[in-house]
């Protein structure tokens, strides 16, 4: 067969609705400055979808300090390789900054948090090793260990005596290969919004030998006293071996980093193949990022102002009847009840009727029957705003109730 009339006859469980969906529901294009309205299609949004957790992505301070580095750089500085021509000493100092801020010895930085992530465990793992990880883990996670080639246990999302069970069967592996155990789960999950349960992962470490790996992309800059992360936030920032986070949601911007031990972040500094064989994060990026972790530290009441905002969002919700799981973080997921069709139909109401932007999650990535509408709450947005959304939501759920959006048949969203 053709490659290319194999990829036409089966174009995937998310390709097979971009007909109708592509421009619309998928790759839609949110246009005007970064803010809590938006232009959709020409029209005034409210938007939930950013990933703009402290409001920096467009503060005043940030855009200047953006522009100015911009100005003084050049967007090619350093260039190539850091191994090989692209280190600096301002890239040192902001890896000496992250390391003091999350409470490690050493700091990487990374190019991006997906690519960054994955090729961390490939770094850190060879066949004779031995990984157990969350169900829920990210995609990036998940992808890592594809490219791993030996033995992983998964365990049921926050369970910890199946964790354990699969730490058991871990010992057991690697005491045959003389491999080492990995434990990988997050600090955030981004799509519930749940904690990883990471003190009692950690309160395993007193009977089994293992490694904690945790990616805390939703956590740094949102939870903990200090902003440090899901760690800090459940006192276990030294049971953590290796932290990882992006710069890509509080910080909104590009980039990612992993915190270690030094003599870990000297061997991945040698050995991630994605950051020795490729050019290093151009300087305009990494003295942005420094200016914004400045701003993180040093000014608590962005983080206060983010949780004024979600506490609201997430109690009025749940006042009126939503289902919002277990969600310990900004991070909002409504579920309701529906397939498919009825989730194209319900947010094509809130888009056009309501004026309210969020993205959904139906099946293939939710079971069949749920319909998830997910919210990003910001710095940014009003309380104003989250009555608007209530408002909206409420009206929306009992038109899903009476088969309304069942009755309408699939759109046909214009191009």
């Amino acid at each position: 067969m053709d490659l290319f009339e194999k990829l036409l006859q089966d174009r995937g469980p998310l390709g097979s609705h971009s007909k109708y969906a592509h421009g619309y529901f998928t790759f839609p294009k949110l246009e005007g400055e970064i803010a809590p309205r938006m232009q959709f299609r020409g029209k005034e949004v409210l938007t939930w979808s950013l990933n703009n957790y402290l409001g920096l992505a467009n503060h005043p301070e940030v855009r200047k300090a953006d522009a100015q580095a911009a100005a003084d750089w050049g967007l090619a500085y350093p260039m190539g390789a850091r191994m090989m021509s692209g280190n600096s000493n301002v890239i040192e100092e902001f890896e000496s900054q992250l390391s003091a801020f999350v409470g490690k010895e050493d700091t990487m930085i990374l190019n991006f948090g997906y690519q960054g992530i994955m090729s961390v465990i490939d770094a850190l793992l060879d066949r004779r090793d031995v990984v157990v990880y969350d169900s829920e883990c990210h995609a990036c996670i998940i992808d890592g260990l594809r490219m791993f080639p030996g033995k992983r246990f998964v365990f049921p999302h926050n369970n910890i005596d199946n964790c354990e069970k699969q730490l058991q069967r871990a010992e057991k592996i690697a005491a045959q290969t003389g491999g080492a155990i990995l434990v990988i789960t997050e600090g955030v999950f981004g799509m519930l919004g749940d904690q990883g349960n990471l003190k009692d992962i950690v309160a395993l470490k007193d009977k089994y030998n293992f490694r904690l790996l945790i990616d805390d992309a939703h956590g740094f800059g949102t939870l903990g006293e200090t902003g440090a992360g899901a760690a800090e936030e459940q006192g276990v920032t030294e049971g953590v071996d290796i932290y990882f986070s992006t710069f890509a949601k509080s910080m909104a911007s590009v980039g990612a980093f992993v915190s270690s031990d030094e003599q870990v972040i000297e061997y991945l500094r040698y050995n991630t193949r994605s950051q020795i064989f490729a050019k290093t994060l151009p300087m305009p990026l990494v003295v942005g990022n420094m200016k914004r972790l400045e701003m993180l530290k040093s000014m608590p009441e962005l983080k206060n102002k983010l949780w004024e905002v979600a506490t609201a969002l997430q109690d009025g919700l749940r006042a009126k009847g939503f289902d919002l799981g277990e969600t310990q973080s900004p991070v909002t997921p409504v579920m309701l009840k529906g397939g498919v069709n009825e989730a194209t139909n319900l947010t094509m109401d809130l888009r056009e009727n309501f004026n309210i932007f969020c993205s959904v999650v139906a099946y293939p990535v939710v079971p069949k029957d749920v319909i998830m509408l997910r919210l990003i709450p910001t710095a940014m947005h009003s309380l104003k705003d989250v009555e608007e959304t209530i408002v909206a939501f409420e009206a929306v759920k009992g038109k899903l109730e009476s088969g309304e959006y069942a009755r309408s048949a699939e759109p046909q969203v214009a191009k």
